[in-house]
């Protein structure tokens, strides 16, 4: 399966413009890295599409200036919110209570949409932002007649806590009053992330299922130095950004540390937000064991996953993606709470045959978790058929579909309502 480079722009930037289209992209960003790359994925993709137009993400994560953008993208940060493992949100960095913080977040954010003046608006995930934050720029947008859409991974969480969250947040209102598009970053035949819902009628047409967002090698290549296990077949095991991680890293560690005629050896990349403690526990069981090297946080994953034999993962949307893009037998151990987002994705993909899943024990009350279970799949691993042989049709159109979606919004060298007040003023 081939990988087209559409990471960064080309060495020739389009000319500036003061009437170009200009692209708003909101992630919330409470947890992990998910949104900040989905996000990314998507403006590098729309300035590859249309070189001429502007976009800026309005982004939470306190790790998006470690990502490189291509002309024509900026972002603007916004203070950081943590969501806790029991669900509750606090504030990353600033000593404020939780309200005063989002009501700074949405100050900032209607400043930025007053002053960008977007003329397409793609709402990650969350349909009135983090606790109702985008609801003032939501009004806005709509009365500047702003296209405002609204993106989706394939999998939001099961049908009824979906129902719960967002009739309590408004959101169900949104859906059929502020929103002109629907789009779902995945395939109808796999999942629905909306059929619970109630009134399907008032959004279904609306809604379009683009494919999955196909990723690439990042071009052009930076001078790294990788450990010395990736100029040979290797596992790459990475638990995303590694907030809530350990347990798959705990688990391949020990399946090593049982088993050691496992073939392949294993770099574990452990990601930004993993604990100092958690980290240094396994840096030393690492070093103890000639077939793992250990990695911190890696922006450029995209690298390492197109280097890598085959990986061991979560269940994250994002990682999914490369997976596919990649064509990497792969090993998933999905996490299942707080959301049950990562075992719906990764039942549904076992079911296609696009990787195989492997359950926690430990996170389904089942018992603790064996190494012989894991080197046992380990061993199995190398021996998989990659994604493509499932032959899933348009499974990774999600990208190239989003920018026909658009092309009539951005194709355009001077933005629609800068002609119609040009020509109101003719």
């Amino acid at each position: 399966m081939s990988s087209n480079v559409v990471d960064l722009a080309g060495a020739e930037r389009a000319p500036r413009s003061s009437h170009a289209p200009r692209v708003l992209i909101y992630s919330h960003d409470t947890f992990g890295l998910g949104h900040i790359r989905r996000c990314r994925a998507i403006a590098n993709a729309l300035i590859a599409s249309f070189p001429h137009i502007s976009v800026i993400i309005v982004s939470g994560s306190s790790v998006v200036s470690s990502f490189q953008f291509g002309d024509g993208i900026d972002y603007v940060r916004i203070p950081g919110i943590e969501k806790q493992s029991d669900g509750r949100y606090e504030p990353h960095h600033l000593n404020l209570d939780l309200s005063d913080t989002l009501r700074l977040r949405s100050d900032i954010i209607k400043q930025t949409v007053l002053s960008f003046d977007p003329d397409v608006v793609i709402v990650d995930k969350e349909p009135v932002g983090l606790r109702g934050e985008l609801k003032p720029s939501l009004d806005i947008l709509r009365r500047r007649g702003a296209r405002i859409v609204l993106g989706l991974r394939d999998v939001l969480d099961d049908p009824a806590t979906l129902l719960e969250e967002w009739r309590h947040s408004g959101a169900l209102e949104a859906l059929d009053t502020i929103y002109d598009d629907i789009f779902v970053y995945g395939l109808e035949d796999i999942y629905q992330p909306l059929a619970g819902l109630p009134h399907q009628d008032r959004f279904a047409e609306k809604t379009r299922y683009l494919g999955y967002l196909k990723r690439a090698v990042p071009s052009p290549m930076p001078p790294n130095r990788y450990p010395r296990i990736t100029k040979q077949p290797f596992i790459l095991v990475t638990p995303g950004g590694g907030g809530d991680g350990a347990g798959v890293i705990d688990w391949v560690i020990s399946a090593y540390e049982a088993d050691p005629t496992i073939a392949l050896p294993a770099l574990i990349v452990f990601g930004p937000f993993m604990s100092r403690e958690k980290r240094k526990d396994f840096a030393e069981r690492i070093a103890r064991n000639p077939k793992l090297e250990g990695l911190g946080f890696e922006p450029r994953l995209e690298l390492l996953m197109n280097r890598a034999h085959c990986v061991v993962a979560m269940g994250g949307y994002n990682t999914f993606c490369e997976i596919l893009s990649f064509d990497k037998p792969a090993l998933i151990v999905p996490r299942v709470k707080p959301r049950l987002e990562q075992a719906i994705r990764a039942q549904r993909a076992d079911e296609l045959s696009l990787i195989e899943m492997l359950c926690d024990p430990s996170q389904t009350g089942e018992g603790e978790r064996d190494p012989l279970v894991m080197a046992a799949a380990l061993h199995a691993l190398p021996k998989r058929q990659p994604p493509s042989q499932a032959f899933v049709p348009d499974l990774l159109e999600g990208l190239p579909a989003l920018s026909r979606a658009l092309a009539d919004d951005l194709s355009q060298q001077v933005r629609g309502r800068a002609l119609a007040q040009s020509a109101a003023t003719s």
